[in-house]
């Protein structure tokens, strides 16, 4: 098992930025993928960033390429993701997610975690 917890969501006017972490707890955090996913009320849980296991390689969604940067600390069982240049439509329910680690495209898609975080809310006003 692994246990994950978000944390750093929080409101925001456009324009701005937040930095989020996920704290890992149980098995070997350098076993797994990471990933960043968001969910918006009454939309689908959609993926936004993945990192490999050591941080070689990372994957985003389009709609976040350039203002959001995922990131991970093994030493500190961590997996951040910076958001720059926030726009109201980032408006979601933040959760970050630990899975078997595959092709770094692969990663996008939710069918390969098996771990979730409890998620964190990001507000964005405009």
């Amino acid at each position: 098992q692994v246990q994950l917890v978000e944390s750093g969501g929080g409101l925001v006017q456009a324009g701005g930025s937040l930095s989020l972490s996920c704290a890992a707890s149980g098995r070997t955090f350098s076993n797994y993928a990471m990933g960043w996913f968001r969910q918006a009320p009454g939309k689908e849980r959609d993926f936004i960033a993945a990192i490999s296991r050591f941080g070689l390689s990372k994957y985003y969604a389009d709609s976040v390429q350039g203002r959001f940067t995922i990131s991970r600390d093994n030493a500190k069982n961590t997996v951040n993701l910076q958001m720059n240049t926030l726009k109201p439509e980032d408006t979601a329910v933040y959760y970050c997610a630990a899975g078997v680690p595959k092709a770094i495209a692969t990663m996008s898609s939710r069918d390969n975690y098996s771990y979730w975080g409890q998620g964190t809310q990001v507000t964005v006003s405009s």
